[in-house]
């Protein structure tokens, strides 16, 4: 049986792993789909004001949001899938609970973002990629914004102009 962990978040771009999964899920139906969210925890100086109840809610809640457009998608193609939440460093933990689980692929969407977007950013599918030793599939979500494809390199090369004015005066 191919164990297959998918991790999930509340952007568009998970559908696009979560139908991948279907369509291997067709072609064969010995799989088992463990669909994770990762919540980031809250900083110890907010921590500190807000109660362990009121945060394990929070976290409850926003991960329900996250998961129910995947639970949708499985369910209305009777793809059966378990779900986990845990709190802490997404990639850390999405490696983690490959281990945990046995999976035999780890199957993630990302967004499509230019190399100089991922260089600022920071990524959590390399991330992955870096830490793991199960198999990786990643998935092509959504075309990035203008903003991310012009926006971004423009201001970086202004920083740099800037930087190398400051540096030749």
């Amino acid at each position: 049986m191919l164990r297959v962990l998918v991790p999930v978040d509340a952007s568009r771009n998970c559908q696009f792993a979560i139908r991948h999964v279907i369509r291997q899920f067709m072609n064969n139906t010995a799989m088992e789909v463990h669909l994770l969210n990762v919540r980031t925890p809250f900083s110890q100086d907010i921590a500190r004001f807000v109660s362990r109840r009121t945060r394990q809610e929070f976290h409850r809640t926003e991960a329900e949001k996250a998961l129910a457009p995947a639970r949708q998608l499985l369910d209305s193609f009777g793809v059966p899938f378990s779900t986990h939440v845990a709190l802490g460093e997404r990639a850390k933990i999405i490696t983690d609970m490959a281990r945990q689980l046995r999976c035999d692929q780890i199957v993630m969407s990302t967004a499509r973002k230019n190399s100089l977007t991922r260089l600022v950013e920071g990524s959590v599918t390399n991330k992955v990629i870096e830490m793991t030793t199960v198999p990786v599939e990643v998935i092509a979500g959504d075309a990035v914004s203008k903003f991310e494809r012009y926006g971004i390199p423009a201001a970086l090369a202004a920083t740099m102009a800037a930087i190398l004015a400051a540096v030749a005066e």
